[in-house]
């Protein structure tokens, strides 16, 4: 499995989408058209590829010189609790410090809050409703030690 950064020109691009609108929007009654963001061009695309199919993806948009959102990550569920998630977020977060980022935020779905905490993420601020479904607000600074996440030694 490989881990790459792509953009909206890429060939993998719509499988991307796909897998969005399948994790993400489908098991909510959305249609795909509110799968992709006005700003997807602007973001930053990481995918996961085995054997030339998109098995996960994490995107981010710069919001200021120094920071921005983690949004739309979609794991294929085959590949759900493989550890799959954390690698592509410890992949990003790299490649933005190296960029010069400091801090990401994100919208997370409550349910899933507890996994974005054991990569170090943090609650702030009140929860809020998104998609018909709670959501909370975190966040993680990028110079702060790095905690192990699943699948991590």
């Amino acid at each position: 499995m490989r881990l790459t950064f792509i953009d909206t020109e890429h060939p993998l691009y719509p499988e991307e989408l796909e897998l969005r609108y399948q994790v993400l929007r489908a098991p909510l009654g959305f249609d795909r058209s509110s799968v992709k963001f006005p700003f997807d061009a602007q973001s930053l695309h990481l995918v996961a590829v085995d054997a030339g199919r998109v098995v996960g993806c994490v995107l981010f948009h710069p919001e200021s010189e120094h920071s921005g959102r983690l949004f739309q990550m979609a794991i294929d569920p085959m590949r759900q609790r493989t550890g799959l998630g954390a690698r592509l977020v410890r992949a990003l977060e790299e490649e933005l410090v190296a960029r010069g980022f400091r801090e990401i935020t994100l919208h997370a779905r409550a349910h899933v809050a507890g996994f974005y905490e054991t990569l170090g993420y943090e609650v702030y601020g009140e929860p809020f409703v998104e998609v018909n479904i709670p959501h909370v607000h975190m966040r993680r600074g990028l110079n702060e030690t790095r905690r192990s996440g699943p699948g991590e030694r």
